[in-house]
């Protein structure tokens, strides 16, 4: 029935497969492929397919799919390219592209972001979190974590509300507080 003894098919094919999963292929794939190329018709791959990996091996569509592909001279085993969008739009440039329109504009909408960048809203706001570390506070992207410069920035704040103090007895009468939020000289913006 088989051209070749099973037990050296088998043998063999053991061998080749091995071989190829050290690279990290599709070893299933490889399998028919060697049997495409020892003789074997597409029915006796199916059956020596099913011996080899039972419950695990592709099903009979598939395993006469491959085995017609491998007999019109195709060599590759791994899959053709698929169209539609690529399956990740954060990129480095991407990336790059963001954290450039947040900088220019900090109020600028996440929608906007993905527009202009022709990218999807769910992947725009990824970039904006994971990568650049904002979160959206009050209709602006600000850091997570304050920068060095801001640091210095709050430092320099406080010192100078302590001279402020200290100069004069009833400076903290002068701040008006609600709810918790201590303002001083507020100045709104508008959104």
């Amino acid at each position: 029935m088989f051209i070749f003894d099973s037990v050296r098919v088998i043998t063999c094919l053991a061998k080749s497969v091995s071989l190829y999963i050290m690279d990290g292929g599709n070893e299933q794939r490889v399998a028919i492929k060697f049997c495409f190329k020892a003789g074997l018709s597409a029915t006796e791959t199916l059956v020596l397919m099913q011996k080899v990996y039972g419950n695990e091996a592709l099903n009979r569509s598939k395993v006469f799919r491959w085995y017609s592909r491998f007999r019109d001279r195709r060599e590759l085993v791994e899959d053709d390219e698929r169209g539609g969008r690529p399956k990740s739009t954060r990129t480095e440039v991407n990336i790059a592209a963001v954290a450039n329109l947040v900088n220019n504009d900090r109020q600028i909408a996440s929608r906007m972001i993905a527009e202009s960048l022709n990218i999807p809203k769910t992947v725009d706001l990824l970039i904006l979190k994971e990568d650049l570390g904002k979160r959206k506070l009050c209709a602006r992207f600000v850091p997570h974590s304050l920068t060095p410069e801001l640091r210095e920035d709050r430092v320099t704040s406080g010192q100078d509300i302590i001279t402020m103090a200290d100069v004069d007895k009833f400076f903290f009468n002068k701040i008006i507080t609600g709810d918790e939020t201590w303002c001083f000289a507020y100045d709104p913006e508008t959104k």
